[in-house]
């Protein structure tokens, strides 16, 4: 499926919002590990239909793929820390799963200033 450049009137304002929802989600995730971000995801989920077929689209699509990766990789981690064996691999895999998720809001971030869709 590619993806269209398509220029409306309203383009701007919608990278502005989802400029700010990446910083949100930055926020969030750096001062709450991930918890708070759920607010945001619903944000996410509201403006997505609104950006359909902009490029825009593929970052709501981006930041809501990641949070539920984020929340998948780190129910893996909380099920072995439960173990008591299982706590140094616990660890490995939370600290794999939080520097997974801030690459995806940096490149996603990044990659919206830079005009580029991401590949959702």
């Amino acid at each position: 499926m590619s993806q269209e450049l398509v220029y409306e009137r309203g383009i701007e304002d919608a990278k502005q919002f989802a400029r700010i929802l990446y910083l949100a989600h930055a926020a969030t995730f750096f001062f709450s590990l991930g918890l708070l971000n759920i607010i945001v995801l619903i944000v996410n989920y509201i403006r997505r239909p609104d950006t359909a077929g902009t490029i825009v689209y593929s970052h709501h699509t981006w930041m809501i793929r990641s949070f539920w990766w984020y929340v998948v990789a780190m129910a893996v981690a909380f099920v072995l820390a439960i173990t008591i064996i299982g706590i140094p691999l616990a660890w490995l895999v939370g600290a794999a799963a939080w520097l997974w998720m801030a690459y995806r809001i940096i490149r996603g971030f990044l990659d919206l200033n830079n005009n580029r869709p991401m590949p959702v």
